[in-house]
C-alpha cells in the first residue's frame, strides 16, 4: 500500500523538478555567460519582488560581459538569449526576419481576446494581413489630415495649463499628459470629443488608467500569463479586466453604427477595418472583437507609452534649462513665421525639436526590451573569441535590450548625458541605427511611431509657446527609475512647476476640441 501512495508523490515531485529546476542549467551547459537564476522566477525575481527596477536589473546583466555578442537570461523558466551586438541584432531582425518573424505570445486569444488578437500578438499570415491592412492609417498623408485635430487638442491642453492658479501649478506630468493623449486618441480614432483636463473623471480616462496601471494584482497576472499560460487558460485569468474590454468593445460598436448611419468617413485605423467588410474571404471577415482588439492596442500605446515619452522629454528640458531655452527659441521662430497658427510642415521642419525628442527616446525607450522567437534552427556566432557558436532551436527567444544598448558608451559617447546635438548635422549620420531602437526594428517596428512623434511634438510646441517648465521641490533629480513597473518610469512620478510665459508671443486660440474631420 505504501508503494502506491509513494508512487504518485514521486511522480509529482519529478514533474515539479522537471518544470522548475531541470532547465536552469541551460546556459551553463552551453557555455554562455549568465546570472544564476532563481527557481520559478528565473532572473526576474528582483523585479517581481520590487527590489530593483527592471531597467537597472537588465543593464547589470548586459554589463556583466562587456565584449560578448550575447549573454543569457531567464524570463521565469524560459531561457532567453540577450543580444548585445547591434550587427547581430540587424542580422536577426532584418536580414533573417523570416526566421524571427514574431514576438513571444503568452496571451491566449480565446481566453483574453482584447490582448491576444491585436497586431502585436498576431502571428504568421494573420499578422501580415493585418499589418498590410492597417499600415495606410499611419502614412504621412494621414498624419497631415489628422494634424488639425491634434493641434486643437494640444492648444486647448496648453491653454488650460497656462491659466492654472499659482497654488495649483505644480503638476504630476504622467497624469497630466495621459489626459492629453486620451483626448487625442478619442478624437482622432473615434471622433469623440473629450476634454480630460476639465472633465477628469470621464470613462475613457478612468478605464485607460486602469488598463495601463501595473498594480500588484496585475504583476501576478502578468507572471502567471508569461510562465503558466495553461493555468491562466484553465482558470480564465485575464491581464485586462473583462469590464474594461467590454467598455472598449462597445465604443467600437457604437462608433461603427454612427458612421454607417450618418455615412461618416474618417482617415483612421477603424475606418480601414470597416472598409474591409465584404471584401475578405469567407471565415476571414473581421469581427467586432477583432476590431476592438486592434483599436485597444492603439489606445493602450498612445495612452501610456506616448504620454511617458512626453514626461521624459518635459523632464529633461526642465532639468536642462539651456536645452529649454534653445527649444523655446525655435518654437517662437516657428510661431512667428506661421502668425501663431501652427502647421504640419512647420512642426516637421523643427530640427532641434526633433533632436530633443530623439534624444529622450534614446535615453528612455518606451520598451526597454524587444523580443523575437526563432522559427527554425539558427546558428549564432561565438559570443566571445574562443567560444563555440550557439544554435538556437525552434521556439527559442532572443531579446534586444533597447535601453541598455543605448546606454552603452561603445554605441553613444557619454550615454547618460542628455545631449540633443548628437541627433543634429554630421553627428547624426554617425549613429548606428541598430543601437537606437525606440520603436523597434525591421518589419515588426511599431506601426504608430509617426502618430506618437507628431502628437508629442505638437504638444511641446503649444506648451512651450505659452509656458515655462521649472523645477520644484518634488522634481526628481537625478533620475531614479521605478521598481513597480516593467517598463521605464520615474520613481514617484514626474513633478514640475508650470508657469505662464511673460514674454509669450500671440498664439491663435484653439478651435473647439470637437472641431473634427467629420
Amino acid at each position: 500500500m505504501a508503494f502506491w501512495v509513494l508512487l504518485p508523490l514521486l511522480a509529482i515531485g519529478y514533474a515539479v523538478y522537471h518544470y522548475y529546476f531541470k532547465g536552469l542549467d541551460y546556459f551553463k551547459k552551453h557555455g554562455i555567460r549568465h546570472v544564476t537564476p532563481w527557481p520559478v522566477l528565473g532572473n526576474l525575481g528582483p523585479f517581481y519582488l520590487r527590489q530593483t527596477p527592471m531597467t537597472e536589473h537588465l543593464k547589470k546583466v548586459y554589463d556583466m560581459s562587456p565584449n560578448a555578442k550575447y549573454v543569457g537570461f531567464f524570463d521565469a523558466m524560459n531561457p532567453v538569449v540577450v543580444i548585445r551586438d547591434p550587427e547581430l541584432i540587424k542580422s536577426i531582425a532584418v536580414k533573417n526576419f523570416e526566421i524571427f518573424p514574431e514576438h513571444r505570445s503568452f496571451i491566449d486569444e480565446v481566453n483574453d481576446p482584447m490582448l491576444g488578437k491585436n497586431l502585436f500578438s498576431l502571428r504568421g499570415d494573420k499578422w501580415r494581413e493585418f499589418r498590410h491592412l492597417l499600415s495606410p492609417a499611419f502614412t504621412s498623408g494621414k498624419m497631415k489630415t489628422m494634424f488639425k485635430l491634434i493641434s486643437n487638442c494640444a492648444a486647448n491642453f496648453a491653454d488650460f495649463l497656462s491659466k492654472m492658479p499659482t497654488d495649483k501649478n505644480v503638476v504630476e506630468l504622467k497624469e497630466t499628459f495621459t489626459r492629453y493623449t486620451n483626448d487625442v486618441i478619442m478624437i482622432c480614432s473615434f471622433g469623440i470629443s473629450v476634454d480630460s483636463m476639465r472633465n477628469p473623471k470621464n470613462d475613457f480616462y478612468v478605464y485607460g488608467t486602469e488598463a495601463t496601471t501595473f498594480t500588484v494584482i496585475t504583476t501576478i497576472k502578468f507572471y502567471l500569463c508569461r510562465s503558466m499560460p495553461f493555468l491562466c487558460k484553465i482558470l480564465g485569468i485575464k491581464v485586462i479586466r473583462s469590464q474594461v474590454g467590454k467598455f472598449f468593445t462597445e465604443i467600437v460598436r457604437n462608433t461603427m453604427y454612427i458612421r454607417d448611419v450618418k455615412n461618416i468617413v474618417r482617415p483612421d485605423m477603424l475606418q480601414l477595418m470597416m472598409n474591409s467588410r465584404g471584401k475578405r474571404d469567407p471565415g476571414k471577415e473581421l469581427t467586432i472583437q477583432d476590431m476592438s482588439s486592434h483599436a485597444f492596442l492603439f489606445f493602450f500605446g498612445g495612452f501610456d507609452a506616448t504620454s511617458t515619452l512626453m514626461c521624459f522629454v518635459a523632464y529633461e528640458i526642465t532639468v536642462n534649462p539651456d536645452v529649454q531655452a534653445k527649444l523655446r527659441a525655435e518654437v517662437d521662430e516657428v510661431m512667428e513665421a506661421t502668425d501663431g497658427t501652427l502647421t504640419y510642415e512647420a512642426v516637421n521642419g523643427m530640427q532641434y525639436l526633433d533632436a530633443v525628442v530623439n534624444e529622450a527616446l534614446r535615453m528612455y525607450p518606451s520598451a526597454i526590451i524587444l523580443d523575437r522567437v526563432c522559427q527554425k534552427e539558427f546558428e549564432l556566432p561565438p559570443a566571445l573569441p574562443g567560444d563555440k557558436p550557439h544554435v538556437l532551436k525552434k521556439g527559442s527567444t532572443v531579446w534586444f535590450p533597447a535601453h541598455a544598448i543605448a546606454r552603452d558608451p561603445k554605441n553613444f559617447e557619454d550615454p547618460d548625458r542628455f545631449r540633443p546635438e548628437r541627433f543634429l548635422g554630421d553627428e547624426k549620420k554617425t549613429i548606428n541605427q541598430y543601437a537606437y531602437l525606440p520603436f523597434g526594428i525591421g518589419p515588426r517596428m511599431c506601426i504608430g511611431n509617426r502618430f506618437a512623434l507628431l502628437e508629442t511634438k505638437v504638444m511641446l510646441v503649444h506648451l512651450l509657446a505659452r509656458c515655462e517648465l521649472k523645477r520644484c521641490e518634488k522634481t526628481l533629480y537625478p533620475m531614479r527609475f521605478s521598481k513597480k513597473r516593467f517598463n521605464i518610469f520615474a520613481d514617484g512620478g514626474f513633478w514640475i512647476k508650470i508657469q505662464p510665459r511673460s514674454d509669450a508671443l500671440n498664439v491663435v486660440s484653439p478651435n473647439a476640441v470637437n472641431d473634427s474631420a467629420e
